[in-house]
């Protein structure tokens, strides 16, 4: 037989074998070139209406890179091991190990750069879409085009090519190091099964549990002002990461076998088909995967979490303009706000004006403030805020010694916390005024320019007027008074919005368009949305198929197992009934611990990036639990497979 008939002969025979490892080359190859390729479309360029977001892309390519090139250089270990048999049986009839190498290379290559060609074709036809897509989601109005960009082109080619060197050269030193012996050997070799848990890696596990807890528990408190320095705060976020990585390795390595040990003891020994096929195996290899699984874990935990933090802050896009901008257009001098109006008038689009007088005046809230922030600031008895008549407010009627505190966030909650009630005192340039606090309304009244993101003190007109008199000029704003638009048809609120750029409003000290923070806040949080989305969908991808190879690496090993359970009387449905159960812990377990991982996370410091947190990351959570899920259901129908191969 030729050369190049065994050849192909070998590449037709392993071709259903590695199906999943060429979709994963193609759609990783697919993934990186039309990703690359948005670096050098034209409409991302620094031109009207679009964003500037190459460098960002640059950045997240290089990610991109090392992602494909673990997950490539994982899957070559696993079928080159499986091939261990067939590389030996080379050797036996008398071939050399370059020859061998050769061989094994020439097929790589085939099956590489052709599922690479393959990739980059699929990649140039989907490029247009996905920057259709990030234009939707950046509010951008351009046209995307179809583009193919030689330098992408070349770009991938490159990375791809150094990335098969290194497979090249893993398949080369396997073949130098392994004898005849070890490679007929090398499949059955088991995973280090061991029967009973030590003393030792019980404690393990208990404390791998343990440090899982912790790392929750600090994450909680992080942001509730127990940690009151800078150095304190960084400890805590170091020991965090520290506790909840170690803990996640020492959970794989130990607790899980800890765990299902005692549902084991708590069965005396009875064991069913399904425990047998589930529990069992669950315990004897966990161990071993125990890396692998905390690598998968910790990444996913980032992903999920970085996604939806980036998707809290473009869901409360509007909801965080509004807080900032109460009005759909604030303006802060009399000169600005005539031009506005004209400009309105002439267009014929119907508006209401709101006139709100504000003063800064010093204030003592420490009988109303958290002790925790007393500790943490040192200045709440001369904490200057901004104070505003009760007229501002419909329907509200202080007395002369009253006051109610408006316009406060989550973020601010987190750091300063306020009672239900108390005295405070608010101090001007030569008096001081003793009030009572009736509580915090959540709703802004005025921009964040007056307020510096702090609660706005709402007191009875005539105090406000007193105060007034007697200001100290060394704390005040640039301006004393805001100017609110709102549009009363909102369908001519683009419109508006374009007159106040066209007249430069948005240029002039604090004036501000609601509309305008909405669409930047977009453009901004919907690119790092964008690239944390792609990098957590390939990383999903490329982790699920790793899973995924593990079983089929596993299953091969149980196949004996398989022959024997159907030549004792059990059927396909009863072995497939365990599987299921494995599979549900092999997927399971790292999806749900990601999972926790991230909601501890994104629940530690949400209120950062908006002001929604439950739905936008269900929402994230939902979506990436169902396409890691498809890899288990696809590791279900290969033991099935080997399950009915195995009789």
């Amino acid at each position: 037989m030729k050369l190049n008939h065994l050849i192909f002969r070998n590449l037709k025979k392993n071709l259903k074998n590695y199906y999943l490892y060429v979709f994963a080359l193609i759609f990783s190859a697919a993934l990186y070139f039309s990703f690359v390729t948005l670096q050098y479309d034209p409409s991302m360029n620094a031109t009207t209406g679009s964003i500037k977001g190459a460098a960002a892309v640059r950045a997240a390519s290089i990610l991109l890179v090392a992602i494909v090139s673990i997950f490539l250089l994982y899957a070559n270990t696993i079928f080159i091991k499986r091939r261990s048999k067939e590389i030996g049986l080379f050797q036996l009839i008398g071939m050399t190990k370059n020859k061998i190498f050769r061989i094994l290379s020439t097929e790589n290559f085939i099956l590489y750069f052709g599922s690479l060609l393959f990739g980059i074709l699929i990649g140039f036809a989907v490029s247009k879409l996905i920057i259709m897509i990030l234009f939707k989601i950046t509010g951008i109005n351009a046209i995307a085009t179809l583009h193919f960009s030689k330098t992408a082109f070349v770009q991938t080619l490159i990375v791809f090519a150094v990335i098969y060197l290194f497979i090249m050269l893993m398949n080369y030193l396997f073949i130098k190091r392994q004898t005849i012996l070890s490679l007929f050997r090398l499949v059955s070799t088991t995973e280090g099964k061991i029967k009973r848990m030590s003393i030792f890696e019980i404690v393990i596990g208990i404390v791998g549990i343990l440090l899982i807890i912790f790392g929750y528990y600090l994450s909680s408190k992080l942001f509730e002002g127990d940690f009151t320095s800078i150095m304190e705060l960084f400890i805590a976020m170091t020991s965090i990461l520290a506790s909840v990585i170690i803990g996640t390795y020492l959970f794989y390595k130990s607790s899980v076998r800890f765990i299902l040990n005692i549902i084991r003891k708590n069965k005396n020994g009875y064991l069913n088909i399904n425990d047998v096929l589930s529990l069992s195996s669950i315990m004897f290899r966990m161990k071993s995967n125990a890396s692998l699984l905390t690598i998968i874990t910790t990444i996913s935990a980032l992903a999920i979490g970085l996604l939806s933090l980036s998707y809290i802050s473009y869901y409360s896009a509007e909801k965080t303009a509004e807080n900032q901008v109460p009005s759909n257009f604030s303006i802060t001098n009399s000169k600005d706000v005539e031009t506005f109006k004209t400009a309105l008038d002439r267009n014929d689009i119907k508006y209401t004006e709101k006139r709100v007088d504000i003063i800064q005046v010093d204030t003592n809230i420490s009988n109303i403030i958290d002790a925790n922030f007393n500790s943490f600031n040192k200045k709440s008895d001369k904490f200057p805020l901004a104070v505003v008549s009760e007229k501002a407010v419909n329907n509200l009627n202080l007395s002369s010694n009253e006051t109610i505190f408006t316009g406060y966030n989550d973020l601010l909650q987190k750091f300063m916390t306020m009672k239900d009630s108390g005295e405070i005192k608010l101090k001007s340039k030569n008096k001081a005024i003793n009030l009572s606090y009736l509580g915090l309304d959540k709703k802004f009244i005025i921009p964040s320019h007056f307020t510096s993101g702090l609660p706005t003190v709402l007191v009875d007109d005539k105090v406000f007027e007193s105060l007034k008199k007697d200001l100290d000029q060394s704390i005040q704003k640039d301006s004393t008074v805001y100017f609110g638009i709102n549009i009363i048809d909102k369908n001519s609120l683009k419109k508006a919005n374009d007159i106040f750029i066209e007249n430069h409003l948005n240029d002039h000290g604090a004036n501000a368009s609601r509309l305008n923070l909405i669409n930047n806040q977009k453009k901004t949080m919907g690119l790092i949305m964008f690239i944390v989305g792609f990098l957590g969908l390939t990383f999903l991808i490329t982790s699920g198929c790793i899973l995924y190879f593990k079983q089929m690496d596993e299953s091969v090993d149980e196949k004996p197992n398989y022959t024997i359970l159907r030549k004792l009387g059990f059927s396909r449905n009863d072995l497939l009934k365990g599987i299921r159960s494995k599979q549900i812990f092999n997927f399971g377990i790292p999806l749900v611990i990601g999972l926790i991982h991230s909601y501890f996370a994104v629940q530690s410091g949400w209120f950062l990036f908006g002001a929604e947190v439950w739905t936008p990351m269900i929402i994230v959570m939902v979506l990436y639990a169902v396409l890691y899920s498809i890899f288990g259901v696809l590791s279900v129908l290969y033991y099935k497979k080997v399950i009915k191969d195995a009789l």
